[in-house]
């Protein structure tokens, strides 16, 4: 089995970051969270970034329709005021 590191000071393989990825991690802070991964030195941590990409992601998602919604809210306050 071929391993490649993302993550010298933990020893977190690609496979791994990609597994908590699948499992709902979308973010390298919530790699780090379930794996230890880009805690230490850091130096992995843009490589976490580009293994998660900018696909689809709940959270993310989540929070895109959080900001869209209050900036509309924003909005409609201003101009009842």
């Amino acid at each position: 089995m071929n391993r490649v590191y993302v993550c010298s000071c933990f020893g977190v393989t690609e496979q791994q970051v990609k597994k908590h990825a699948a499992d709902g991690a979308c973010t390298p802070r919530q790699i780090a969270s379930a794996c230890k991964a880009g805690t230490d030195c850091g130096s992995c941590v843009r490589r976490i970034q580009a293994l998660l990409g900018r696909g689809d992601c709940p959270t993310r998602r989540s929070a895109d329709e959080r900001r869209a919604i209050a900036t509309a809210g924003a909005g409609e306050a201003a101009r009842a005021a």
